[in-house]
């Protein structure tokens, strides 16, 4: 009886945090789409909620990476409750100008402070890394920091512009795309470097 509790509780976490973490994924277009059918009266509140309950679900070692997703998540509880005390939906647009400069700190500090954050994630899967692959992952997190850098001065533009269809179209689209971009162009680096 015990355990059952114990599963489904274990069940309902795991699908709250799936949830959190989708909500948190699309959150330009939710933000879109909530402030077009409630308004900042009702999105924010909920915004607040999903990012108390992300905070909340965080377990395990404490590492750079639940570390930032922590400052993260209390960076998206300030804007939605800034948006919601003050009835501006404008604090709501900065989250992803925050979530870029965090990771451009990360990326940054582990830069200053080897090995860099890359280094870190291919020990995971290649705990012995030949010297020229340590060279690459340094100059991968070097590259990355730059996109954090442009990405996030898009992002800050489109929040300055006040245009939230150029905001969500950007920040809920195209950089996501461009991600995706720079994740596949560096694949295919990378496995050129592993041939030849």
């Amino acid at each position: 009886m015990v355990e059952r509790r114990q599963s489904r509780a274990s069940r309902l976490t795991a699908v709250l945090h799936a949830l959190m973490v989708v909500t948190i994924i699309i959150y330009p277009l939710a933000v879109w789409l909530g402030l077009k059918s409630w308004g900042i009266g009702i999105l924010a509140p909920v915004l607040v909620g999903v990012f108390v309950l992300r905070l909340l679900t965080f377990r395990g070692k404490i590492s750079q990476l639940t570390a930032l997703g922590r400052t993260a998540a209390i960076a998206g509880v300030i804007f939605a409750s800034a948006s919601w005390l003050l009835h501006e939906t404008q604090m709501l647009l900065y989250y992803p100008v925050a979530v870029n400069g965090l990771l451009l700190l990360l990326f940054g500090y582990s830069l200053i402070f080897p090995p860099p954050i890359v280094e870190r994630l291919a020990r995971l899967s290649q705990p012995e890394l030949p010297p020229q692959a340590v060279q690459y992952t340094r100059r991968v997190t070097q590259v990355w920091c730059a996109f954090f850098i442009v990405n996030g001065a898009i992002a800050l533009y489109t929040c300055l512009k006040g245009d939230i269809a150029l905001w969500t179209l950007y920040n809920g689209g195209i950089s996501y795309l461009l991600m995706g971009l720079l994740m596949g162009i560096e694949w295919i680096v990378r496995k050129r470097l592993q041939r030849g």
